[in-house]
């Protein structure tokens, strides 16, 4: 935290004099083609195209690939920790809590039967969220779980996942016909059929925006609470300005675990009330 705390007041320092406004702090939550290391440097990404399309490697897609490279990791350790012992040991003791709570606290109660053809998915978004967000805390990191491409990919999985696993279980007519409450006036059907079909879309558009501004919120009170430092330009509020800061980015500890819990357990909610209409 304290390596944190001084890349923050360091960047601050620089920028506060060379940038107007707060526009300094949207560049460090922002995306970018480069690795930032300040005060030591930056390594710029190579920028690609294909076809006139820009594809180029940006620091999210750099945390994303390390994610994913972690996630893979440890869950190849797990499973071969399996093949020698049904009983977990060491690190597979800690990994299992996780898995075990997404299984019975998450998924059993909110999808009920059937859940199990649900659950590699919904155990891959936990902790692919969980792992972008911790390491959007080390210092010189990037969090991409912040960027609303990433989110909206990850609220369109789960639009999938709730449509797919709607249609298999109640047919592709019978899915759609369940969308509409049984006994509804028919003079009423145009307006239902409008609701219903716009809250098929506003479930993952939340699930998308909620990780997304929360994610991002975190960071901005972080920077804007050190920046204190500098717009009243005195260093007699900097213990205040950097305890609080530190407080905030312990919240975020919680916020981190929080957000991918949040995110897991709605996206199975709604896939247990598609899976399940007569309920």
């Amino acid at each position: 935290m304290d390596s944190l705390t001084t890349q923050i007041a360091t960047d601050s320092l620089k920028n506060s004099h060379s940038e107007s406004g707060g526009s300094w702090i949207l560049h460090h939550v922002m995306d970018g083609n480069y690795l930032d290391f300040s005060p030591f440097g930056k390594v710029y990404l190579p920028h690609l195209e294909l076809f006139g399309f820009d594809i180029s490697i940006t620091r999210h897609v750099v945390f994303m690939w390390l994610a994913a490279i972690l996630l893979t990791y440890v869950f190849i350790k797990v499973a071969k920790s399996y093949q020698n012992s049904l009983v977990p040991k060491g690190t597979t003791n800690f990994w299992e809590v996780f898995i075990v709570f997404v299984r019975d606290e998450i998924a059993k109660p909110t999808i009920g039967k059937g859940y199990e053809r649900f659950l590699p998915y919904l155990l891959t978004a936990f902790f692919f969220i969980l792992f972008g967000n911790f390491l959007g805390l080390i210092p010189f990191s990037a969090t991409f779980t912040s960027n609303i491409a990433v989110t909206a990919t990850l609220a369109t999985m789960s639009f999938l996942a709730i449509q797919l696993g709607g249609i298999k279980n109640n047919g592709f007519f019978g899915y759609f016909k369940g969308l509409i409450p049984h006994g509804v006036p028919v003079f009423l059907l145009p307006i239902m059929i409008v609701v219903e079909v716009l809250g098929l879309f506003t479930k993952p558009f939340a699930l998308a925006i909620r990780l997304f501004a929360n994610m991002t919120a975190g960071h901005i009170v972080i920077y804007a609470l050190i920046s204190l430092i500098f717009v009243m330009q005195s260093y007699l509020i900097s213990p205040v300005s950097v305890g609080m800061a530190l407080f905030i980015y312990s919240l975020e500890v919680l916020v981190a675990l929080l957000q991918a819990y949040i995110f897991t357990m709605l996206s199975s909610l709604f896939i247990g009330m598609a899976v399940h209409q007569e309920h």
